[in-house]
């Protein structure tokens, strides 16, 4: 299923896309896209209604998009996880997952603005396959680590380099308010059979800026799944950013950072495209 979260009069509705037609789950008892991970029964409820689906509800593309799980307790994200983004910064291969976070105030939907905060100058782009937790995780093995996993979805690590490394750590310069857009959609893992052969892209105002392949992750899904339940209790809808690919702003010759008016879409086979827009910040 492609599950989403829209605006319907300054809601946050929870809906299922098929065929560009979106069914509103609230007439299914489900109030947001959290409540129908947490819930198994609710899933299952939705998954009836979404094969019974005859398409009459509105039209995909008419909705304001919002993040996908807009209620995510936690956003978890791992650095320097694609070969080809380490070897561009002429690193060696991280030994184990490196760890950070994002907060929640970080999130923003498709098609929403990314705002270029007052003093950053440094503004990159990431794009990244991001893993939705279905279920609560606790030391769970590499083996049983998809069993976790609800789906998928697209997310734009965005970053303000001079901050990030002004302060060493990443923290701060990865968590401005917008600097963590996901969607356009969730699609269930059932829909995704291998995460791990996966074309992803992202493109500055149509050009080509990273064009690579989950395959050239480091750690895959089951190990940062697995690693990171180990001192972590993973909720439903916590999201694990897992790491971009080669191409980054950043590490261009010269380098080249996002300002305001550029367009940034991220691309992910089998997922979508996740658009947002960069606006200055306003006094």
């Amino acid at each position: 299923m492609k599950l989403i979260t829209y605006d319907v009069h300054g809601e946050p509705t929870p809906g299922v896309v098929r065929n560009g037609r979106v069914l509103d789950l609230r007439g299914h008892l489900v109030r947001s896209i959290l409540e129908l991970l947490e819930t198994p029964e609710a899933m299952e409820r939705v998954r009836h209604a979404d094969t019974a689906f005859s398409g009459q509800g509105p039209a995909l593309d008419t909705l304001r998009l919002l993040p996908p799980v807009p209620g995510a307790r936690k956003i978890l994200c791992i650095g320097q996880n694609y070969a080809d983004h380490v070897a561009e910064q002429n690193k060696p291969l991280p030994e184990r997952p490196i760890l950070f976070a994002k907060f929640p105030t970080c999130l923003t939907g498709h098609d929403a603005p990314v705002v270029l905060p007052r003093g950053v100058t440094q503004l990159d782009y990431e794009a990244e396959l991001v893993i939705v937790i279905g279920a609560k995780a606790k030391r769970v093995s590499k083996e049983k680590a998809l069993d976790y996993v609800a789906g998928y979805t697209i997310g734009n690590d965005i970053s303000a380099r001079d901050v990030q490394f002004r302060d060493v750590q990443w923290v701060r310069g990865k968590s401005y308010d917008t600097f963590a857009p996901t969607g356009p959609c969730l699609v269930t893992r059932d829909e995704i059979p291998d995460p791990h052969n996966l074309g992803i892209r992202c493109c500055v105002n149509g050009e080509l800026r990273q064009n690579s392949n989950t395959r050239n992750l480091v750690f895959d899904v089951p190990t940062l799944v697995s690693n990171l339940s180990e001192g972590i209790t993973l909720e439903p809808g916590d999201l694990i950013f897992t790491g971009t690919p080669g191409g980054v702003g950043m590490w261009r010759e010269p380098p080249v950072f996002l300002q305001p008016g550029d367009v940034v879409t991220a691309e992910i086979d089998g997922i979508g495209t996740l658009r947002n827009t960069i606006v200055a910040e306003e006094d």
